[in-house]
C-alpha cells in the first residue's frame, strides 16, 4: 500500500516535506496520550510479581519490531504496518481483555457495546485533541481502516456506523498481518513472563506441547550443560523465528496462488490472504491451550483479575448513578451523550493504577493497588 495511493484523510492537509503519510500517522500516534498510557496497563503480569514483566506498552513496540520484519520480508509498507502495530492496543481499558469483558458487559445492559477497536477509532478520531485545525489525530483512512479491520470483519448491517471503511472488502495486507504478529508476540512473551514469575512448569510445557518439547530436546542435547533458562530462552527465539518465516512464507504463497497484483486485487479476494500455514496454525493453537490452562487461568492471577475487574464495575456503577462526580470535561460531554456512554469513555482511558486509586477514594478498598490483567483473546 504505497502512501502516494491513500485515499487521504479525513480533513485535507498539505503533503510533508520529507515525511510520508503513513509515517506521520506513526508519529502521531507515538505522541499520543492514549500511547503513553499503555506503558501504566498490564499485559498479563504486574510489577509485584517482578520489575521486568511486558506491560502493554513494551508488547506494542514488540509486535511493532516484529511486523516491520515480516513486512519488510514480504515488500510492503513497513511505515504502514508500524503505524498499524503502534495503534493496535491503544484502546484497551484497564485490566486487558478482562476488562474490555466486563465493560462490554455494563454497556450490553444499556443496549451498548464496548470493543477496544472500536474504542480505539474514537480515541484517534475524537479523544485525542493536539491540532488546531482539525478535531483527534487525523491519520490517513488505511490507518484508521486498519485500526478496526486489523482482526476481525464487520458487517454493515450490525455497524452501520462504520459503512466508510468499505467493509465488503478485505483491508490491506499491512493490516491483514498485524493481528497474527500480535500473536507471535504474546505467545513467545507470556511464556517468558512466565517462567519469570515461577508459574511455569516447563515439564508439563515439554509434554503437553510436542513442538516445544522437540525443540527443546535439540537445544539440550547440543547445550546439556548450559543453564535452564539460556536453553528455555533459545526455544523461544527458535519457535519466534519459526513462527514469523511461517508467516511470510505462507502469506507469499496465498498471494501468489491468488494472482492479486495489486492492492484492489487483495481487496477484493473472497477471504484474507495473510496468515500461518495450517501447520502453525495448529503449532501456535498448541501454544494458546497452554497459556490459557496453565498460565491466564492460574488461581494467582485469576484472583487479582477478579478483585481488579469488580473495582472497574463498582466504578462504572458509581459514576453512572453520581452526576457530578466525573472531572468537568466529561460532565460536560454528558449532557450531550448518554451518561454510560461517557462513564465507559472516562473508565477505558484509566490506567489500571488510576482507575485502583479512584476505586479506593470513593471505596476505601484496602486492597488498592493489587492489581493485574489476565491476558485473553
Amino acid at each position: 500500500m504505497h502512501a502516494e495511493q491513500s485515499r487521504g484523510r479525513r480533513y485535507p492537509e498539505p503533503a510533508h516535506p520529507y515525511r510520508s503519510d503513513y509515517a506521520r500517522d506513526r508519529d502521531r500516534i507515538i505522541h499520543s496520550r492514549a500511547f503513553r498510557r499503555l506503558e501504566a496497563k498490564t499485559q498479563v503480569f504486574t510489577t509485584r510479581y517482578s520489575d521486568h514483566f511486558r506491560n502493554r506498552l513494551t508488547h506494542t513496540l514488540e509486535v511493532a519490531q516484529i511486523a516491520r520484519t515480516v513486512v519488510a520480508a514480504l515488500g510492503l509498507n513497513t511505515e504502514l504496518a508500524e503505524a498499524l502495530a503502534l495503534v493496535h492496543d491503544i484502546g484497551h481499558p484497564p485490566f486487558g481483555h478482562a476488562g474490555e469483558r466486563k465493560l462490554n458487559e455494563l454497556m450490553r445492559a444499556h443496549g451498548g457495546l464496548f470493543n477496544h477497536n472500536l474504542h480505539a477509532l474514537r480515541i484517534v478520531e475524537q479523544f485525542e485533541n493536539r491540532y488546531l485545525d482539525f478535531p483527534g489525530l487525523n491519520l490517513t483512512f488505511e490507518v484508521r481502516e486498519g485500526i478496526i479491520k486489523h482482526s476481525r470483519d464487520y458487517s454493515a448491517k450490525e455497524f452501520p456506523q462504520l459503512t466508510e471503511y468499505l467493509l465488503d472488502e478485505r483491508p490491506p495486507l499491512e493490516a491483514q498481518l498485524i493481528d497474527c504478529v500480535d500473536e507471535i508476540a504474546y505467545n513467545t512473551a507470556d511464556l517468558d513472563d512466565a517462567l519469570e514469575a515461577e508459574l511455569l512448569d516447563l515439564a508439563v510445557l515439554r509434554r503437553e506441547v510436542p513442538f516445544f518439547g522437540e525443540l527443546y530436546a535439540k537445544v539440550d542435547a547440543a547445550h546439556p550443560g548450559a543453564r535452564e533458562r539460556l536453553k528455555f530462552n533459545e526455544v523461544l527465539r527458535h519457535i519466534l523465528d519459526s513462527l514469523a518465516s511461517d508467516l511470510i512464507e505462507a502469506t507469499q504463497q496465498r498471494v501468489h496462488a491468488s494472482r492479486a497484483s495489486s492492492v484492489d486485487d487483495i481487496r477484493r479476494a473472497p477471504k484474507r490472504l495473510a496468515g500461518f500455514s495450517d501447520a502453525a496454525t495448529a503449532r501456535n493453537g498448541a501454544l494458546k491451550r497452554f497459556l490459557f490452562t496453565h498460565i491466564y487461568n492460574h488461581p494467582a492471577i485469576a484472583e487479582d483479575c477478579d478483585h481488579s475487574v469488580r473495582c472497574l464495575e463498582e466504578l462504572f456503577n458509581y459514576y453512572l448513578g453520581s452526576p457530578g462526580s466525573m472531572p468537568g470535561s466529561y460532565e460536560e460531554h454528558a449532557q450531550a451523550e448518554p451518561r454510560h456512554v461517557v462513564v465507559c469513555d472516562y473508565i477505558a482511558g484509566m490506567t489500571d493504577q488510576f482507575l485502583l486509586r479512584r476505586h479506593h477514594e470513593h471505596f476505601g478498598d484496602s486492597t488498592r493497588g493489587k492489581s493485574t490483567a489476565r491476558h485473553s483473546l
